[in-house]
């Protein structure tokens, strides 16, 4: 039997950075992925590196992994197509101005840089955009990547550290101190990081993660030039409502000269056919606040379920009932995002020491020990 001091099972973005991250530690590692390296959800994304504030835990996570990715920015190779493009949230009426003061002085908390753009300002800055928008928001350090080759290329740090990567191997069953894969093979383990995304409940039953259904779009080149990442103010409510499905208008520039459009979010929804209804509400929403889209080819359409848990939080930390696993799944549309904060996350509480957020809020003990008081959970 194959002895690790970690397996990693899902390589995903999460799963790749969470490698990278241990290997970087000196613990021998085993990243253990179904299909390919990036091949599942980490495909289907649209790469946004963006802080939100939907709340004061997903502002802390999401702004410190920002944070991270900055830092790695002039290590990352150019495949990954890191863009410091940085974020406009839009606002179509007075009430979502309104909205803007606030989310400035909650992103100032936590040291995110945020400027508020009158209309004159936004149609200097973005001179594609509908004219009648009243202003926005600029967040000038979020960007965008594509994510494939971002996950693929934390994997191969840790492979040249000594970590064994491990794809094409779909693993059977979890058990403590080891992982069986479907061939029979069984990969013994000091620790089990379960990684898996959406898959991850197959591995681990009580997890309460469920999918969500997005669609994406990118077109040929010769799209309405924009600048930065676009999003709609309403975005938040939109994208983590727990009503159906939903759309909202996000556009990123590309550094090949396209756009990708988004998004929609259809809770439960499952299989990965693309719903002309929905995509066409999508499309509809993304000519309001870009009317040069008419008339654009798009090249490719697809869709991607995102894990998605009852809070919108990410389960990071060990499960309180199964103390040889540890869970870092759950992210729905922030698994990008997030990959670097959480890989950290996980990895400090696993070696016993602190971490520059607080991890309670991500405990999975939130979900899976009802009789775990919070303030007992396993945190730093």
């Amino acid at each position: 039997m194959n002895t690790f001091d970690c397996v990693i099972v899902g390589g995903g973005i999460v799963g790749a950075a969470l490698a990278d991250v241990l290997s970087a530690e000196g613990l021998s590692i085993a990243l253990v992925e179904a299909c390919s390296i990036g091949s599942g959800t980490t495909a289907c994304g649209m790469g946004h590196l963006v802080a939100m504030d939907d709340n004061a835990a997903e502002l802390a996570l999401t702004a410190w992994s920002v944070a991270l990715w900055r830092e790695l920015r002039d290590e990352l190779p150019l495949a990954v197509e890191y863009d410091a493009c940085g974020t406009l949230w839009l606002a179509t009426d007075s009430e979502e101005r309104a909205a803007i003061d606030a989310k400035v002085a909650s992103y100032r908390g936590v040291g995110v840089r945020a400027e508020v753009l009158d209309a004159a300002a936004l149609r200097e800055a973005e001179p594609a955009l509908s004219p009648g928008l009243v202003g926005a928001l600029r967040v000038p350090d979020d960007a965008v990547l594509y994510p494939p080759r971002a996950a693929l290329h934390f994997a191969r740090r840790a492979r040249d550290r000594g970590a064994r990567l491990m794809p094409g191997c779909p693993v059977h069953a979890l058990r403590p101190g080891s992982v069986v894969l479907e061939n029979g093979e069984a990969l013994a383990a000091g620790h089990i990081v379960l990684a898996a995304g959406v898959a991850s409940p197959r591995l681990c039953p009580e997890l309460p993660i469920s999918p969500r259904k997005g669609h994406l779009l990118i077109t040929h080149r010769g799209a309405p030039v924009v600048h930065h990442q676009l999003v709609e103010l309403g975005y938040l409510k939109s994208a983590h409502g727990s009503g159906g499905a939903s759309v909202a208008f996000n556009a990123q520039p590309r550094v090949t000269g396209q756009l990708l459009l988004g998004s929609s979010r259809q809770p439960g929804a499952d299989g990965s056919h693309v719903e002309p209804a929905i995509l066409e509400r999508m499309l509809k929403r993304a000519a309001d606040f870009l009317p040069g889209l008419d008339g654009l080819r798009a090249l490719r359409v697809w869709t991607g379920l995102r894990p998605a848990t009852p809070d919108g939080l990410p389960l990071l930390g060990p499960h309180p009932e199964k103390p040889w696993l540890w869970l870092a799944c759950g992210h729905e549309g922030l698994g990008i995002t997030t990959a670097t904060g959480s890989a950290r996350l996980v990895a400090d509480q696993l070696l016993g020491r602190s971490s520059a957020i607080d991890s309670r809020p991500y405990a999975p003990a939130r979900f899976l020990a009802s009789m775990t008081p919070l303030s007992e959970a396993h945190h730093a």
